[in-house]
């Protein structure tokens, strides 16, 4: 049995935080998936070194049919058909684990992240465009990208939300879900078939909170906020599996929204490799790992629980930083600002190599 599979078996799947055509095409997500890879993650970056960085594309960017496309919708092409064959390849996986696993998430337009209507809007679209099952659709967990998931799981689409830096803001991703299924339920929805998860960023709460700890002198605290952050979150989770609302939804065939560790390869090299897999694997939990890191975990990785040690020290390490100067409400805030601003960053590098490449393609 795989490490992936003895995983699955504890209650944690391991999806790809990686798409590009070539896995799509050559045997190698075939491979992955019958090692016990259980969903796919894109996000803009992943995209952009995609589709700007290889020639993979360039014989779609030829297709007269992309023409007259304009440059966004060019992208949105190429993608969808990204997201499409992924989704086909992961279909049987949605079947095996009745719908628990088995995903492939795309991202609204990151420009969209702080309009909460036109999330709703573009969320809709690609989601009836791909007409898949076993797709998510990524909204950020900005002020305007938390009523827009609740709207969206109120009207059964499967939501990824993405950016979530701080216990807080996952507290009111968390109360949007249930709403939004709440919603759903009321007007006849079968709640059942509705999917959502809670992608919670790890590492880069080190990278952020270590260069604090440095100038405040607290090097005993190094490398540690972003597991410890991580395992409140989940204790909060499970918290919320007992509440009275939840057992309601539950009852009615509900599905809980998924803690979704993201943002886990090791950003400093001095820090073991695996760090952000190994310390936060748990029941009702998924990892989405870089091809980098999967290898890494697949290597010399431990398939056994540890989202649930050491959880008092953690909220002890949490206050004791705050109380001595670090503001993690501050940095997890400018986290999710930097988070929106790198994604957006990246898929305007992509479309400008859409546009160049398109123009030279086209040139005559």
């Amino acid at each position: 049995m795989s490490i992936l599979q003895q995983l699955a078996d504890l209650g944690q799947s391991v999806w790809y935080d990686f798409i590009k055509r070539d896995i799509l095409l050559n045997g190698s997500l075939d491979s992955l998936i019958e090692d016990g890879l259980r969903g796919i993650t894109s996000n803009p970056s992943i995209f952009q070194k995609a589709i700007s960085g290889s020639a993979l594309y360039d014989e779609d960017l030829k297709s007269p049919e992309l023409k007259n496309l304009s440059v966004f919708e060019t992208y949105e092409t190429l993608a969808k058909k990204d997201i499409k064959l992924a989704a086909e390849k992961m279909l049987k996986v949605y079947e095996e684990t009745n719908g628990l696993d088995g995903y492939v998430s795309l991202e609204v337009d990151p420009d969209l992240a702080y309009k909460t209507e036109e999330t709703i809007t573009e969320a809709k679209r690609l989601f009836k465009e791909l007409n898949m099952p076993n797709v998510m659709i990524k909204v950020p967990a900005t002020a305007e990208g938390i009523p827009a998931v609740r709207v969206l799981i109120g009207e059964g689409v499967n939501v990824n939300v993405t950016l979530i830096f701080s216990i807080e803001n996952y507290l009111d991703v968390a109360e949007a879900y249930i709403a939004g299924l709440e919603d759903f339920a009321a007007k006849g929805g079968d709640v059942s078939k509705v999917a959502s998860v809670a992608s919670f960023f790890v590492s880069r709460v080190d990278t952020y909170t270590d260069k604090n700890l440095n100038e405040l002198g607290l090097t005993e605290y190094l490398g540690k906020t972003a597991v410890a952050n991580s395992k409140v979150a989940y204790k909060k989770f499970r918290e919320i599996l007992n509440g009275e609302r939840w057992k309601n939804l539950e009852a009615k065939g509900a599905r809980p929204q998924r803690l979704l560790w993201a943002s886990t390869s090791t950003k400093n090299p001095t820090y073991p490799d695996i760090l952000y897999v190994q310390e936060l694997i748990g029941e009702n939990t998924v990892n989405t790992v870089p091809p980098a890191t999967l290898d890494a975990f697949v290597d010399h990785g431990e398939a056994k629980i540890t989202i649930n040690q050491g959880v008092e020290e953690a909220e002890k390490l949490l206050s004791d930083i705050a109380a001595k100067g670090v503001d993690l409400n501050q940095i997890t805030t400018q986290l999710q600002i930097d988070g929106v601003k790198a994604f957006s960053d990246a898929f305007h590098v992509l479309l400008d190599a859409i546009e160049k490449k398109k123009k030279e393609i086209f040139k005559d």
